[in-house]
Order: structure tokens, then sequence, then C-alpha cells
């Protein structure tokens, strides 16, 4: 097959994940396999809007498979979703000469990819994003990582739970979906998760926790995600309001970016290089608006 692409971008928007990095690798390597110049747009769509694109090789992408964040840069563009913003965006595309784009991100970032294909630059999605969130996919990069790093976090506060006869509420990231607290809880063995996507109520949670202490729990540990309501905070003051009931003190611990960060784990690498290739390929297919 033969491709009028000659030159390829790529680029990383929103919330980072472990594994962007091989995606990007993957990218740059598969572009170079078939003799494309691939070139990395700095800090995602707000590098588009800025004209901030370098050129790439495979030594650019040399040793980065194991690393975490992104090496390009990532960022949260308002002015991108703007039809200025967009004819700013295709205009440096068209002044480089980026005949199509490899776009890496969770839900909002793969909006931004469609903006483009329906403007007719060549583009392909790749799904990335620790809450593992967007539609059609069963994992997104980054999501394993995320989750293994969660569990360790888990199994350290219980340690120190058990030890003092408390509840832990660990808050998890996950914005509206609950993957991480019910999956990260799941394994780690906690006494009660809250996630968006099952209603609950205060009261039902206290009594979750005093049935545990009724059944002989030394401490109690409660999963919670960032987007659940009531929100951790008022899940903890309510369980400190009935403590005499429940048994135990209460701690609340935001879990926060650190999910976010570290080495990717052996599946996220594999995940983001598999990925990054089969992006390219699509591109080399004459795809374009895909995932």
């Amino acid at each position: 097959m033969t491709s009028k692409i000659k030159r390829v971008g790529v680029l990383t928007s929103g919330g980072d994940s472990p594994g962007f990095n091989p995606c990007i690798r993957a990218v740059v390597r598969m572009a170079l396999h078939y003799g494309w110049e691939p070139w990395g747009v700095r800090r995602g769509f707000e590098g588009l809007l800025n004209d901030e694109m370098v050129v790439m090789n495979s030594r650019s992408v040399s040793g980065i498979i194991g690393q975490g964040g992104t090496i390009l840069g990532s960022s949260r563009c308002e002015q991108f979703k703007t039809p200025r913003g967009l004819r700013e965006a295709l205009r440096h595309l068209n002044e480089a000469g980026i005949d199509a784009l490899v776009v890496i991100g969770g839900d909002g970032t793969l909006r931004g990819a469609r903006a483009l294909h329906e403007a007719g630059v060549p583009t392909v999605g790749v799904p990335g994003t620790i809450e593992n969130d967007v539609c059609g996919t069963d994992f997104s990069i980054g999501v394993d990582t995320a989750l293994n790093t969660a569990l360790d976090a888990l199994d350290r506060i219980r340690d120190t739970a058990s030890s003092q006869e408390q509840v832990f509420l660990v808050e998890m990231m996950g914005d509206e979906s609950g993957y991480l607290a019910l999956m990260a809880g799941i394994a780690g063995g906690a006494e009660v998760v809250c996630i968006p996507e099952i209603p609950f109520t205060l009261e039902g949670v206290a009594e979750e926790v005093g049935n545990a202490y009724i059944r002989g729990k030394e401490h109690c540990i409660i999963t919670v995600s960032e987007g659940a309501v009531p929100h951790a905070g008022e899940i903890a003051d309510y369980l400190r309001s009935r403590q005499e009931e429940t048994g135990f003190g209460v701690r609340l611990s935001i879990l926060g970016h650190i999910q976010r960060g570290g080495a990717p784990s052996a599946y996220d690498r594999l995940l983001g290089t598999r990925l990054g290739a089969a992006a390219v390929r699509q591109l080399y297919e004459g795809a374009s608006g895909v995932m």
C-alpha cells in the first residue's frame, strides 16, 4: 500500500498516565519503519496552538520505555475547543507539513482528536487514562500501573489501620468513574467500596462499618472514588459523629497524584507499545477518526 503521509505528529494531552512514553516510542519507531518523519507536539493541544513542534528520531525515544509521565508534556487547553483555536492548530500543522496525527489521552483528548479528523486531518486516537472510562475499551494505557500503585498504598494503610483499630477511608482518583476504587477495593479486601455508579447513603456506610465491628473486625478499610457522592470528606465526618456506634476511630487518606506517577508496569509498557504501533499502522492503511 502506498501512503501519501510523509510526516506524522504525536501528542499527549490531558491527565498523564504511566505508559504514555512507551506509546510515544512506538509511534516514532513505527513511523520511521514506514519511512515517515515523526514530529512531537509539546504540551498537547496547547502546543499545536503555540507552534511547539519538534522533529523526532530513534534517539529521541531511546531509553524512555520505562519512564513515567510523558516526554512531550501535557496540558488542558480550553482555547483549542473554540473555532478560532482549531483554525490556529490547523494552520500550524499545515505550515509544519504534518500530514497526520496520533493523539494519546482520555475522553476529552479524544474529542479533540475527533475535531481534527472532522477538519480533514488524518487522526487516530489512543486511549490513555488511569480512570479507564473511555467507551469501547477494556483497558486504557496507565490503568494497570495506577491500580497497582493504589493497591500498594491500600496494603500499607491496612497495616497501620489494624494496629490502631481504625476505619480508614482511602480516596482514589477516577472523576466520574469508580474503576480504581472498585478494583483496588476488591483486590485489597476493603470492607466498603463507594463509587459514583452505585448509589449509597451515609447511613448505609455506617451500618456496614458497625457490622464489621460486631463481626469482630479490628479495623475497617473503605475505598472511595473521588467522584462519589457523598464524597470521602462527608463520609469521614459522618462516621466520626457516630464513632461510639461503629467502634472505630476514623482517618481519611487521599492518594491523589501518586496514582499517575511512577514507572509503567510491564502490562502498560506492552499495551502502550502495541497501541502506538497499531495507531501508526491504521494511518498507513488509510484510516482516520478511529481509536
